[in-house]
């Protein structure tokens, strides 16, 4: 293969594991750092850089977004973008490492060009590692909280904002114009841990706490968690008059009751007291009250800004210090294959034991094995381990130049670790097809046992390790064949722990088809898509008969929900043909097909309950979107009234939408859909639709 050859195929694998790593992002579950997802960016676009790629084919990369279903999106009138990073890997056109201060003095320098400046007056402040946040006043009173999103549009989480009392309903002497304020919602860290102790199931850590509970669809009790607020910009003002400076900013943003971090502002003319001052800020980390992940330095002369212009996806005039993690050395004694619920395999480092960022590691991840590669990392090298979020280890970097002699590369297998058969490649990831796998089976039964699934109340990962190894259960349907007195019998438990047991297993019977298909862990199905999956075809035996049509490439079935023209909607919304090829064929397994045959057995229900489901000859088979508030439903209630009739809820006007439901303040969702010509209706109308009285 030639050199450029290496390249294109180099890129490709950095554009699916960018991808996957941002879909991690969304869902709440990050698997590398954001120094590691940065690398790989860094990376992407050197070799996008090397081999030509017109800006316009280049991977748009959002690792920001964020949105949720049922979420109203807006679009920010001002892009909230992310500031250019100063990085440790960052190379120079020698190819050698170029030092923080040489990047930072690179950036002084260009500005000061471009200004014809000799001196650059700049602001350094502390980055506060929470979750963006946008909010928009209109004679000092707040109207509307949004998510950063993907940079250009975010979520509407005004009531979630207005429920934690911290964020000011009110700017005092503002004025009677329009301001938008942004700033960062985050858990201090005493308060996170007092919360964290009420729960069964504890937090990752603040951060991504904090973005789960703003996305509660009730808001309920957010008061409760003790997360704060703190600003530092305005995106822009019309008829509000403010100083002309950064740090004055923070002032007059103080002066009307939100809460700025004023004194830990620094005021410097030289990157060399900036440095310094992020350096210093820096030591004193361990000692403050709230996680920051870094130092942000800006000209300080807000006139300027507009001159200075941005890129598409950072402004000219700030840069961020991200504080690097923890890295500490240690030996890599072996790497072993582990494998999930899904049947993929995954390298895991074995290492020398060494102590990081509070705990002591002796395994971490190594992601996938296209990645092994890109790292070149070797049995017997020296390795740097850090924790992802503080939480998760992992391999980052290899220091070559203590490589022993002969160290070998380690190949990905040809067949699974633990059953020996042979594997399959989707992508830059690996995976074992038996779904009877022993460790998948585990996997497997974890997550069906699991909160998000089948929630059977006592059945932790703890019981379900023993039931898989002392009582041979090997599906799920032989979880609920388990005696109580075996249960009983069983390390830890008794007879009352069991009876817990055998009952939250008979509750869980009840919780229906949707519930079933998120529990077996089929590629592409999550949440959402087990939900739509269940409105659609309503019973399992509706669901694999289609399946069998599907598989065997029946015209009408492809076209049902994968329709070969992109104008068209399919029938379950956002289902892809290349996710719908690998569903239909896996609920087309003979594996599935006998879990659902045992669980039928076992008096699980695999349908839809009639009471919920009522379709509705006007709202059946239609594309809906919410926006704005509605005068008595929430949004919650409004989409689920919309779905028992039969219709689907996206969160995007489209010309494939049937009907847009608006409500006070609608935003830009409005605003399409009388561009696109969609029907807008209000909540009465809705409710004539559904059959119901307003």
């Amino acid at each position: 293969m030639g050199g450029r050859a290496r390249l294109e195929v180099e890129l490709e694998q950095l554009t699916q594991q960018i991808r996957y790593h941002e879909a991690a992002y969304r869902a709440g579950v990050p698997e590398i750092t954001d120094a590691g997802f940065d690398d790989l960016v860094e990376r992407y676009g050197e070799l996008a850089d090397r081999l030509g790629i017109d800006p316009s084919e280049r991977l748009d990369v959002q690792p920001g977004q964020d949105h949720t279903a049922g979420f109203e999106t807006v679009e920010h009138r001002e892009p909230m973008l992310s500031l250019e990073k100063l990085s440790p890997n960052r190379r120079g056109s020698s190819g050698e490492p170029m030092a923080l201060s040489d990047q930072l003095s690179a950036w002084f320098r260009r500005r000061r060009k471009e200004l014809e400046v000799d001196e650059l007056p700049v602001i350094v402040e502390p980055k506060v590692d929470g979750i963006s946040v946008s909010l928009l006043y209109a004679a000092g009173e707040l109207r509307r909280a949004v998510t950063r999103g993907d940079g250009h549009k975010g979520d509407v989480i005004t009531k979630q904002v207005v429920q934690l009392g911290t964020v000011p309903t009110k700017l005092e002497r503002a004025g009677k114009g329009e301001i938008e304020i942004r700033g960062e919602l985050y858990w201090p860290l005493a308060e996170f841990a007092r919360f964290n102790a009420t729960l069964e199931r504890p937090l990752i850590n603040p951060r991504n706490g904090c973005a789960g509970m703003m996305k509660r669809k009730d808001p309920a009790g957010l008061e409760a968690t003790g997360i704060r607020a703190f600003f530092y910009q305005v995106a822009w003002n019309d008829g509000v008059e403010l100083p002309s400076t950064q740090h004055e900013v923070l002032q007059w943003l103080a002066d009307r009751g939100a809460e700025v971090y004023l004194s830990e502002v620094f005021q410097t003319t030289t990157e060399e007291e900036a440095l310094q001052y992020c350096e210093d800020y820096q030591a004193r980390r361990e000692k403050l009250d709230y996680d920051i992940d870094g130092m942000v330095i800006k000209v300080d002369d807000l006139r300027l800004y507009a001159r200075l212009g941005a890129t598409g996806h950072h402004p000219h005039w700030g840069i961020a210090y991200k504080f690097p993690p923890e890295r500490k050395p240690t030996e890599l004694l072996d790497i072993e294959v582990s494998v999930g619920k899904s049947g993929k395999l995954t390298p895991v480092a074995i290492l020398e034991p060494v102590f990081v960022s509070g705990t002591t590691v002796s395994r971490a991840s190594l992601h996938n094995f296209v990645e092994l590669e890109r790292k070149d990392v070797r049995v017997g090298d020296t390795v740097l381990v850090e924790k992802a979020g503080e939480i998760i280890p992992q391999v980052v970097e290899v220091d070559r130049g203590k490589r022993k002699r002969g160290a070998k590369r380690f190949v990905a297998p040809n067949a699974c670790p633990t059953c020996g058969t042979e594997v399959v490649s989707e992508e830059i990831f690996v995976y074992c097809p038996n779904p009877a796998c022993p460790d998948q089976v585990r996997e497997r039964l974890r997550h069906f046992a699991s909160r998000q699934a089948m929630d059977i109340d006592g059945m932790g990962e703890v019981l379900v390790d023993q039931v898989v190894d002392r009582l041979g259960v090997r599906s799920p349907d032989d979880l609920f064949r388990i005696e109580t007195s075996a249960l009983a019998a069983l390390d830890r438990m008794g007879e009352k722990s069991a009876e817990r047991v055998k009952a939250g297993l008979e509750v869980a019977k009840g919780r229906g088809l949707a519930r079933v298909l998120n529990g077996l862990a089929i590629r592409h199905v999550g949440e959402t898509m087990a939900e739509d999956l269940a409105a659609y075809f309503k019973t399992a035996d509706s669901l694999l008969e289609f399946a069998a049509r599907y598989v065997a490439e029946d015209e009408e079935a492809v076209e049902t929900v994968a329709p070969a023209k992109s104008s068209e909607r399919g029938a379950i919304e956002g289902l892809a043909r290349k996710s719908a090829d690998s569903i239909f064929h896996e609920l087309d397994a003979p594996a599935v097909r006998k879990v659902f045959s045992g669980l039928a057995e076992v008096g699980v229900s695999l349908s839809v309950e009639a009471a919920d489901v009522r379709e509705v000859a006007d709202v059946a088979g239609k594309a809906f979107v919410l926006t704005g508030t509605l005068p008595t439903l929430k949004r919650t209630e409004a989409t689920k009234r919309i779905k028992a009739a039969g219709g689907k809820v996206s969160g995007s006007v489209s010309k494939k939408t049937d009907y847009v439901v608006a409500g006070d303040d609608p935003g830009s969702k409005h605003d399409k859909a009388q561009a696109l010509g969609v029907e807008i209706i209000d909540e009465a109308a809705l409710l004539a639709l559904l059959g119901e009285p307003d």
